[in-house]
């Protein structure tokens, strides 16, 4: 069998201290994590549910790069995230099961177009013009558990320009990284190379053409991003 044209290749994201790379098969993100940053999008911060949404594979963007500003926004933001990067999968995974199924964590960065998020969300449509846009998964190296554990605080911080404009502790998660684990798995099978970004704590902000932005996360490097001029 023969491929038409030749497959696309697998996007793949650093490894601290490694010349290899992890590759990326899909990517989860946790809506409305903190509650801080739940009251500042409108929302009761109460523990309901967990709600996902993805980006694509490819979207995936190194530490140190530098990206044109993106097409049809005004509004373009940051947000800074730990990473979950899976590496044993498996279905209807236990809390007390779910670590065991963590290759490794990173420092990301969840760019979103807001303002097409926003008119998605007034319309009820789904999310993806406004979160999975092209180049919008800033993931710096990720650290293998037998390295850095499984961080469950620490700081998790994001600068623009050296400007501190997010700064909250991991502990702070509504759903911890075992629960959040579990709830995905009873309704997806996770496989090796599913990443998942956890959650932004508040202080979400605009973007502008020329802005240096880093997210860090204690333990954990960080994951920078320059914004150029649009492709």
């Amino acid at each position: 069998m023969g491929f038409v044209f030749e497959p696309a290749p697998t996007p793949s994201v650093a490894i601290a201290g490694s010349e290899d790379r992890f590759p990326v098969r899909r990517i989860f993100c946790v809506g409305r994590n903190y509650a801080a940053h739940a009251r500042e999008m409108g929302k009761d911060p109460d523990r309901e549910a967990p709600f996902f949404f993805t980006k694509p594979a490819d979207a995936v963007v190194d530490h140190g790069q530098t990206i044109p500003y993106p097409p049809e926004t005004q509004n373009f933001h940051y947000e800074a995230e730990m990473i979950v990067a899976i590496g044993t999968g498996g279905s209807n995974i236990s809390e007390a099961d779910a670590l065991s199924h963590v290759w490794g964590y990173g420092t990301g960065n969840d760019l979103t177009r807001r303002d097409l998020q926003q008119v998605a969300k007034d319309m009820g449509r789904p999310w993806d013009w406004g979160k999975a846009f092209d180049r919008s998964a800033v993931i710096g190296p990720l650290h293998p558990v037998s390295e850095v554990g499984h961080p469950a605080t620490g700081s998790i911080k994001l600068t623009v320009n050296g400007e501190v404009k997010q700064d909250a502790d991991l502990e702070e998660l509504i759903w911890t990284i075992p629960e959040v684990i579990s709830i995905l798995s009873r309704s997806v099978e996770l496989k090796p190379g599913d990443l998942i970004m956890s959650g932004t704590p508040a202080g979400v902000g605009k973007l502008v053409l020329g802005d240096v932005c880093t997210a860090s996360v204690e333990g954990l490097g960080d994951a920078t991003v320059t914004i150029g001029d649009p492709a």
